[in-house]
């Protein structure tokens, strides 16, 4: 799977961003620090989403999802 992301470097601080992944961020003072943190962040970001997508829900609730 690739993933594009977006490296800003600021102030001799590297921070990235996840367009496709709604929220997911990271930083770090080296690029390596920060390849190493996206991996993670990136694997957390998903892992979440599967936990909330397997969550059961009653005949009652429903589920919906809309486009802001």
């Amino acid at each position: 799977m690739k993933i594009k992301v977006i490296v800003h470097e600021e102030d001799d601080v590297y921070w990235a961003e996840v367009p496709s992944l709604p929220g997911c961020f990271t930083q770090a003072d080296t690029w390596p620090e920060l390849l190493q943190n996206l991996y993670e962040a990136i694997e957390g970001w998903l892992e979440a989403k599967a936990e909330l997508e397997s969550k059961e829900v009653n005949e009652k609730d429903k589920i919906y999802e809309i486009a802001v």
